[in-house]
């Protein structure tokens, strides 16, 4: 265990591709998705055991979700949880977290991470963590994980590495948004790509001087801020921070732009979740490949998802790649491989039925 190590948990997304599983008030990262028992922040938390201590796990989120996490998280002090009074993005919620721990260590190395993914090969990903914590702890290197692809998939982005040099740590040439299918399938073949897990580890003055040079309004803002962390006045003061500061993700406002990043490939069964498809992919399934869970009767029916709550009988008969979410006051039924159209279904749920359904 490493005591100069911290972890930051951005819990604070919204999950509309999960809905209407996922609701605004009760996101997906709180939700219980994969049938386990625990929620996907509190798989996310307990991953980093024996990595660091526990009071170095930091929470940044949303200020809705504040009862949540301490419900779901009951070991953590308020000065663990980071409450966002709005939306702004990666690279705000970063900065918070990272120019709040720097002041109680100054030589802290951190990993971020996203709450909503799932890991199934949690020793690999413990290999490719320390492997990566060595590479930037006493380094300028700005160091993301790589997941080495089985697919052509055109819903993640990509990061091109150069292939030459010595060990598992290796320079980013490029990175990549959502390709089309055909490129996709040329990176894929080229074996120069891997996918863009959105797990970032540094350390803490090497991340800051990103901040300064590619991100300066941010970077002032928390710099400024530094004399407020660990008080009664900082909710306060986040609170204005957060109404002049602009969103924008770390990925395009930093990673894509600086020459000191590098990427350690990985494979230890990683899925950022981001649809029902994704989530169809990687729980266990019937022989006719549907994923059950609920109180379900199937005819004729395969490589379907069917979710539904216990007190509710779903029968189903007849379907081939479908979707069947029976979740609360909403039932949907549509294509379950249409993930692109969830957004615009929320969107439409809230113009023309109120926010009571999403």
């Amino acid at each position: 265990m490493n005591d100069k190590v911290y972890v930051v948990i951005m819990a604070g997304g919204v999950g509309s591709r999960f809905w209407p599983y996922s609701r605004n008030n009760n996101p997906k990262q709180f939700l219980d998705v994969l049938g386990i028992g625990k929620t996907l922040l509190q798989l996310t938390y307990h991953r980093f055991n024996g990595i660091c201590p526990p009071e170095n796990v930091y929470i940044v989120s949303n200020s809705d979700y504040a009862q949540l996490i301490k419900e779901q998280l009951p070991d953590l002090n308020d000065d663990q949880i980071l409450l966002e009074p709005s939306r702004r993005n990666t690279a705000p919620c970063i900065a918070y977290a990272t120019y709040k721990i720097k002041k109680k260590d100054p030589d802290a190395c951190l990993i971020v991470t996203p709450a909503d993914h799932t890991i199934l090969m949690e020793d690999l990903f413990r290999n490719a963590i320390h492997e990566a914590i060595a590479a930037a702890q006493h380094s300028n290197n700005l160091i993301t994980l790589g997941i080495e692809p089985n697919r052509p998939e055109t819903g993640y982005g990509y990061i091109q590495f150069h292939t030459e040099g010595n060990g598992n740590v290796k320079k980013v040439k490029t990175f990549t948004e959502k390709p089309h299918l055909e490129l996709a399938q040329k990176f894929v073949e080229s074996g120069e790509f891997l996918w863009n897990s959105g797990i970032f580890i540094w350390n803490v003055n090497t991340i800051i001087q990103a901040f300064e040079k590619y991100l300066p309004e941010i970077a002032d803002m928390f710099n400024d801020l530094s004399d407020v962390y660990y008080t009664q006045k900082e909710a306060e003061r986040i609170q204005h921070a957060y109404a002049i500061t602009k969103g924008i993700s770390i990925d395009y406002g930093i990673m894509e732009k600086a020459d000191n990043v590098f990427v350690v490939p990985g494979k230890f069964g990683w899925s950022d979740l981001g649809s029902w498809n994704a989530l169809h992919e990687i729980r266990d399934k019937d022989a006719s490949s549907n994923v059950i869970d609920g109180n379900v009767l199937l005819y004729n029916t395969k490589n379907c998802m069917i979710k539904g709550e216990e007190n509710r009988l779903i029968v189903v008969q007849g379907l081939d790649g479908y979707l069947v979410a029976d979740c609360g006051d909403v039932l949907l039924i549509c294509r379950k491989d249409d993930d692109k159209l969830f957004r615009s279904f929320v969107t439409d749920v809230r113009n023309h039925k109120g926010d009571k359904f999403v």
